[in-house]
């Protein structure tokens, strides 16, 4: 990646450390569910952007939150909110995208990355 990365963010190889160092870091995905239907990260909370707001109670505050999306720009902005309202939260750079193409894990068994080209942004 040619640009500099934000300061929340974190790359594939970073993630799949810290969740290897941590069970108990949560990992946040913000995708829609057409797109979470495809494929996943395993062990993955699933509360879409929109919903994140209300939801955010479901995640426990006092444990590191990974967030991830397909490329990284919703997961930002999530992480950038719960950083904001006092979460340890990081996004995922490049999102699931790059995840798979680390070769991290996606369940089901033959899950894939969804196309955006569904609608969603």
């Amino acid at each position: 990646m040619s640009e500099e990365q934000h300061p929340l963010e974190i790359d594939a190889a970073q993630a799949q450390r810290r969740l290897a160092a941590s069970a108990a870091t949560q990992l946040l995905d913000v995708r829609e569910q057409y797109e979470r239907d495809g494929g996943y990260i395993p062990g993955s909370l699933h509360i879409p952007l929109g919903e994140l707001p209300a939801r955010a109670g479901e995640l426990d505050p006092e444990a590191p939150v990974i967030v991830y999306c397909r490329v990284g720009s919703r997961s930002l902005m999530a992480a950038q909110a719960l950083d904001a309202a006092g979460f340890q939260a990081t996004s995922l750079a490049g999102g699931i995208v790059d995840w798979a193409a680390a070769g991290g894990t996606l369940e089901p068994e033959n899950g894939f990355v969804v196309d955006m080209e569904r609608g969603a942004a």
